[in-house]
């Protein structure tokens, strides 16, 4: 301990002795890094020797950081403290003792402090921060820091080292990354223990109406914590009552360029408080104060955007009656501060898009935090007169070739019937029964009605597989195409045609298909006649044909060839026979009876000849 004493009285800078002089305290095995019980060793040496600096630091009645400074030609030198803790800082950076130990030498120091020595303390933090910061340190570290850190916000007053909570918190923003879980509200808890305190009873002599005075303090409850305006009707209505008070006062009172002019925003900042002045005797000039009024109407505009932010749980959802509510009580809210002056349009403007801003956090928060940043592309240096080398894919170019790489049997793959396939239509219409169903609390904006390629090809779907929820589009739209069974029965009742009406749809068809059938009958008529024609046609024909063929059959069989008469008769048979097979369907069936009559004579004339 007596080396590290006094080796931190000498002006040298740390890296020209800080490592030997920690071989020469512990000895270690390794000649550059401790182990760790040799880690262990030096902490507590630190540990004690920074316990005797402070305890004579307090005794000299000095600051702690100054403690030992002195002054000399050169000027002012560093005081023990901060030497020992660069010491310690430059040892950590380059691993050559465990890195968190700087951290711990630090909320040492500050739990030995008090707050106006904590406020140099911390200003060495700051000073330090790029280097507590690098990732070898800030993995050991991080959360003795913010152990840290918390234990300083809680030790000071929120009202009266506001600034002070706020270097810290700036700190704490920058040091840890942007998606650091730790730093985020992830459940969306309130500081339902930050009360505004106001007078119940009226005191004497008061020049406002001591109703209004209550009224507009109230406000500040709900304000407090707006989730449970949304679990209780009757505190919804109390607040709403007493917020249009509040917002009829103002109007009824509207602030000129001249009070907005008198209140000078600079020179408010220099005296900024965190807590409200509830003092009924300055209502009258709060009521007249620009920055006042803003500040009340922000809250209002905080708590609606709240209110509406999609995504929450149904009970904490607002009804339909509150949405209304809230958007008209919206408007005018935004409408006195662009009233509100000076300069009170670009005010507004700023607040919406921080509002619109927040938003993003806010999903972000509910998606689990996930990390956004992504690392720096390294740039290769490519030498002078050196020819850049074109890849070559097998595939043509590098997406197609991964592409291919993804399967391990791609004929497989392709060849999948999951790959392309058409979904059911129960399926494919859940998303848009989820939004039709009221418990879900999704807002209109946010419906698949919307999509337009997401509808036609719903519709696309139903035209093949439900011609009866297809036919449900001309009357109720989009929505009543989707399958019934999807939806909840108070939602169902909309869409299911009613029993009057299927009985009427009903006569109508049969209605329909009766005079079709009726028309399908005229129309067989003459077509079965025609076929009765036909019939009677060919059988009359049927017979000289087979008439001749015997004749045919027993000339032959005689043994005997033809004539030519008999050529002549048969050639002028057949004639008859053409002339006979070439008459029109619709003949009358006597006409064929006659012809077939005729036929029969000649027949019998031919088989006469040839059997004489």
């Amino acid at each position: 301990m007596d080396v590290f004493r006094s080796a931190i009285l000498q002006p040298r800078p740390p890296e020209s002795f800080a490592l030997q002089l920690v071989q020469q305290v512990i000895k270690p095995q390794k000649q550059t890094k401790l182990a760790q019980d040799e880690n262990q060793l030096l902490e507590n040496i630190l540990r004690t020797l920074l316990q005797e600096l402070v305890s004579s630091a307090v005794q000299s009645g000095e600051q702690i950081m100054q403690y030992g400074q002195s002054i000399d030609d050169g000027g002012s030198t560093q005081g023990l403290i901060p030497r020992l803790l660069d010491i310690v800082l430059y040892l950590c950076e380059k691993e050559h003792i465990e890195g968190g130990m700087i951290f711990q030498l630090l909320e040492d120091l500050t739990e030995m402090s008090t707050m106006r020595n904590c406020k140099d303390i911390f200003g060495y933090i700051e000073s330090k921060q790029d280097v507590l910061g690098k990732l070898e340190l800030f993995a050991r570290g991080k959360l003795v820091m913010l152990r840290t850190c918390n234990q300083l916000l809680r030790r000071l007053s929120k009202a009266n080292d506001v600034v002070f909570c706020g270097r810290i918190l700036m700190f704490l923003a920058h040091f840890f990354p942007l998606s650091e879980r730790s730093a985020v509200n992830i459940k969306g808890v309130f500081n339902t223990s930050n009360e505004t305190k106001y007078e119940k009873d009226p005191p004497d002599g008061i020049s406002i109406d001591f109703n209004f005075y209550k009224t507009f303090w109230s406000l500040q409850e709900h304000f407090c914590n707006p989730a449970s305006l949304t679990l209780a009707p009757t505190k919804w209505q109390k607040f709403m009552t007493s917020l249009m008070v509040v917002l009829s006062t103002f109007e009824a009172q509207p602030l000129s360029d001249e009070d907005g002019d008198a209140n000078n925003l600079e020179e408010e900042a220099a005296n900024f408080s965190i807590k409200y002045l509830t003092s009924s005797k300055l209502m009258g000039l709060e009521l007249k104060d620009s920055s006042f009024r803003r500040h009340v109407l922000v809250q209002c505009l905080i708590l609606f955007d709240y209110l509406k932010a999609p995504g929450k749980s149904e009970k904490d959802m607002p009804s339909e009656s509150m949405k209304e509510e809230i958007m008209s009580c919206e408007e005018r809210v935004k409408k006195l501060l662009e009233m509100t002056p000076p300069k009170g349009s670009d005010f507004l403007n700023k607040i919406e898009h921080i509002l619109e801003r927040e938003k993003n956090w806010v999903w972000w928060k509910r998606d689990g935090c996930p990390a956004f940043e992504k690392q720096p592309i390294e740039k290769k240096v490519i030498q002078d007169g050196a020819k850049k080398r074109r890849l070559k894919w097998r595939l043509g170019n590098k997406e197609l070739s991964q592409l291919w790489k993804w399967a391990d049997q791609n004929p497989n793959a392709l060849t999948d019937p999951q790959r392309v396939r058409t979904p059911a239509i129960t399926e494919y219409w859940k998303p848009l029964a989820d939004d039709m169903d009221p418990s879900a609390g999704i807002e209109a904006e946010y419906h698949h009605k919307n999509n337009r390629v997401y509808c036609w090809k719903g519709l696309r779907f139903s035209a093949r597989q439900d011609l009866d929820g297809f036919s449900r589009f001309t009357d109720h739209g989009i929505e009543g195409v989707v399958p019934l069974e999807l939806l909840p029965p108070d939602v169902r009742s909309k869409y299911q045609a009613k029993p009057n009406d299927r009985s009427k749809r009903a006569k109508k068809e049969e209605a329909k298909g009766a005079s079709h059938q009726s028309e399908e009958n005229q129309i067989a008529t003459p077509a079965s006649e025609i076929d009765e024609g036909i019939k009677a046609d060919l059988e009359a024909s049927g017979t000289p044909m087979d008439t001749d063929a015997t004749a045919a059959t027993g000339s032959m069989s005689q043994g005997g060839s033809p004539t030519a008469d008999e050529h002549q008769k048969q050639s002028s048979d057949t004639d008859g026979q053409e002339a006979a097979g070439q008459s029109e369907p619709d003949a009358d069936v006597e006409a064929g009876m006659v012809d077939g009559e005729a036929e029969m004579e000649a027949d019998t004339e031919v088989d006469l000849d040839a059997v004489g």
